[in-house]
Order: structure tokens, then sequence, then C-alpha cells
């Protein structure tokens, strides 16, 4: 059955949906049954998603293969389930997605939280420089003229620069909200996605890197303790870390586990993680410990991850506030300067 191309839920929705649900059936209600209390419970929002999920259970289709026809799903959660009814441990495993699309919102919280947050800063202190040069010195520049003096060449092209936005503004906003939408618009396709991935990588590679083997090592902790096996764990898990490179890395993983290899040594080889969580790996799969080992990476990388957003927030911040104390501190020197020389010239 072909997958139609639509929206996918948020990890906010697909965490909360695996979690009602969960709760739903430890209290002994079947999963059609609570669908239909979801249904019942949901005024807007995924309402249809919903109806039409306890329309295909009505049908006698299982919970996965309904989710599946939605098409609002990820893959990976849809497989989870499948394993989950197989296994007779949908109860665990919907808990276990729930935790998981949880803690994948939150870190996309924090990476979000850190690129807004400058983005903030300099939109603010473009505003107090743009004040500065349109409003300020073209006041200067009239007192400089009525006692028969000029400003200082910096100043002067400080306000001719002023002076071109202030004529071209209408273009340069076109310009920026042409940016903002192609960059919606890179987000809703997905080969724009590849390309914002690719540019985060560039400009973030230390929290990319550590964010991409989070997902990787939590999803993959998480599969094999489900029981599912490695070469189909890495298959599922290629599209989850959000990192081309990684992707790349688990391309290779997947093809030497095919063709015998153990998984820790592709691991080590490969570098997909640092030295001692290398070693870790090796040492969990002598004693049949890996999904444990996998699970105590993901933790150290999520810390790792959050400890790397908080470093680069606390540099940003005063560094940007010291850059723009700098910048109209120039402007305002190269102002009152030739301004104090004129009064004492004139005292």
């Amino acid at each position: 059955m072909g997958k139609q191309k639509k929206k996918l839920l948020s990890n906010r929705e697909t965490a909360a949906f695996c979690a009602q649900l969960s709760l739903l059936l430890k209290a002994g209600i079947s999963i059609p049954e609570g669908i239909a209390i979801l249904c019942e419970d949901e005024k807007e929002g995924n309402l249809s998603l919903l109806l039409q999920l306890r329309e295909s259970l009505e049908d006698g289709k299982s919970l996965s293969a309904a989710i599946e026809e939605t098409g609002h799903f990820p893959e990976y959660l849809i497989h989870m389930m499948a394993i989950g009814e197989t296994s007779g441990r949908m109860e665990e495993v919907l808990d276990s997605l729930s935790s998981y699309y949880e803690r994948n919102e939150e870190v996309s919280d924090t990476i979000r939280s850190a690129v807004t947050y400058p983005l903030m800063m300099i939109v603010m202190m473009l505003a107090v420089i743009l004040v500065v040069v349109i409003k300020v010195l073209p006041i200067f520049e009239s007192v400089f003229r009525e006692l028969g003096g000029e400003m200082s060449g910096f100043a002067r092209g400080a306000m001719h620069l002023g002076t071109i936005i202030s004529r071209y503004s209408v273009w340069i906003v076109a310009v920026v909200v042409l940016l903002a939408l192609l960059f919606f618009i890179l987000r809703a396709l997905p080969g724009g996605q590849k390309i914002l991935s690719l540019i985060f990588e560039k400009c973030f590679p230390k929290i990319s890197s550590a964010m991409s083997v989070w997902r990787f090592s939590s999803a993959m902790a998480l599969m094999m303790e489900s029981g599912i096996e490695m070469e189909k764990s890495l298959e599922l898990t290629e599209d989850l870390t959000g990192s081309e490179s990684m992707k790349t890395k688990i391309g290779l993983l997947k093809e030497e586990v095919s063709q015998g290899k153990m998984f820790s040594e592709a691991v080590v080889e490969h570098q997909v993680f640092s030295g001692l969580y290398g070693k870790m790996i090796t040492v969990g799969a002598s004693t049949g410990m890996t999904d444990d080992v996998m699970q105590r990476i993901a933790a150290e990388y999520e810390e790792d991850l959050e400890r790397r957003i908080e470093r680069l927030i606390s540099v940003i911040e005063p560094t940007l506030v010291i850059l723009l104390s700098l910048v109209v501190g120039m402007i305002l020197l190269s102002v009152m300067l030739p301004l104090i020389g004129i009064m004492s010239a004139i005292g």
C-alpha cells in the first residue's frame, strides 16, 4: 500500500498521541475504543485524522496499517507499532515512542531558541544602528553646517549609507520578506530541508554532529530493545538524524552489517561515536548489553548537546552587545570629537 505524501505530525503531536493511547491501553481499553475516545475528546485540529483512523480500525485493519494509510505519521513510528503488535508489547512501545518524540521536541526547541535569540539580537542591533545613521546623524550635520564645520569622513559615510537605506527601504523590506518566504518554503519541501540541514551543519558543525549522533543512538536503543534486526534498524534511522554526513555513515554501517560485520566493529571503524563511546559499544556487544549502552550514549550526547548550545548562547550574547557598543560608539565619537573641537574654537 503506497503512503500518501502529506504533512507529518509534529514531534509534540506524535508524542501526545502515543502517550494518550498508551494510557488508554493501560486502563484496559482496546485500541479501537481508545481511538474512538480520542475522537470524542478532540474538538478540532487532528479530529479528521482520528476519524480516519477509527474508520480504518472498524474495517478490521491493524493500528500500524491504519496509521500508515493516513500518511501523517513517520515511517519509524509505523514500524515500531507493527513490532509492538506482533510482540504484544504495544504499551511499552507507545511509552518509548512518546519519550522519544518528547525528547526530540525538547532538543528541537533548544536548537530553535539558540538560533532565534541571536537573530533577535542582530535585528535589534541593526535597528539601533539604522536609527543612529538615519535620524541622529542628519541632526548633527545641520549643527555642523550652522557652526561652519563639517563631519568626519566616517560619519559622512555612515550618514550616506543611511540615506541609501532610507531611499530603498521598500526594496530592502521586499527582499527580506522574500528571503523569509524562501526559508519557509524550503522547510516545507524534502529537498529544501536537506539544503537547510547542510547550511546548519556548515554554520554549527559541533552542535549538528552532537544532535545527529544523539538522534541515531536514541533511535537505535529503542529498536534494539524492541528486538528489531540490526539491518532494518539502520535502514529506519537513515532519515531520522537530519544530517547528510550521518546519513552517509549509517548507509556504510548498513552495508557492512549486511555483509556480516559486527555492528560494534562497523561503528568504531567509521567513527560514528567519539573514542570513549566507541569502546563502550564494543564492551556492550561483548556482554550482550548493546541496547543499554546505546541508551547511555544517547543520554550523554543529549547532555553534551545542551551544554554546547548554552555555551554558544553565552558567547554570542556578549559578543553582539560589544559589537553594537563599538559600532554606535565609533559613529558618535566621529561626530562628537569634531563638534567638541568646533565648540572649543568658538569659545
